[in-house]
């Protein structure tokens, strides 16, 4: 391909997200097409599994490319893909979810008999609720099957959600609240 090409597709995709997608077809040369979508790939604003169906039709390239600014814009500041790596693999997050969702349950069950502590319990079960909700969010960084650009606003999310210095540490909180947890002699 043709460095032209290459340019083309950078100016295209960098264009403001808020331009208005045309009813027109848009039929562009195969090789500005190819280059876009390899652009996009690269950036990651794009899985490579969308390449099949993306930007290949003309009566939809024109909102397939108000689509990929949409991405680009909001991808703009989330972390690389392949930050994912620092964070625990399927089997290691999904412990940690059932290890939560078994706590929460047994604090919610000591709430419906403990009217006495309900409101600390109460407090319990929503730390226990915000912890399930980054080691949710984890799982759905490292999961192949969602495509990338869903991945990394998971990323940027759990980075939200923990703090950039704990997350590029790759320093996740417990999947429960143990600082509540009595030690017993």
């Amino acid at each position: 391909m043709a460095a032209f090409d290459y340019l083309l597709a950078v100016a295209m995709l960098t264009t403001g997200a808020d331009k208005p997608a045309s009813d027109k077809p848009i039929d562009l040369p195969g090789a500005v097409r190819q280059a876009i979508q390899t652009i996009a790939v690269d950036w990651e604003i794009m899985d490579a599994r969308e390449a099949q169906y993306m930007l290949i039709r003309p009566e939809e390239f024109s909102a397939d490319m108000a689509e990929l600014r949409h991405r680009f814009d909001d991808l703009f500041d989330a972390p690389p893909l392949s930050d994912n790596y620092r964070f625990p693999d399927k089997e290691q997050i999904n412990a940690q979810l059932d290890f939560n969702r078994a706590y929460w349950k047994n604090m919610d069950n000591r709430r419906s008999l403990d009217f006495a502590r309900a409101d600390e319990l109460r407090v319990i079960l929503d730390e226990t609720e915000r912890l399930h909700q980054v080691w949710d969010t984890v799982k759905d960084a490292r999961c192949d099957c969602y495509y990338v650009p869903f991945r990394r606003r998971a990323l940027k999310k759990l980075r939200d959600l923990i703090g950039p210095d704990a997350y590029y540490s790759g320093a996740l909180p417990p999947p429960a609240p143990v600082w509540r947890f009595q030690r017993i002699e």
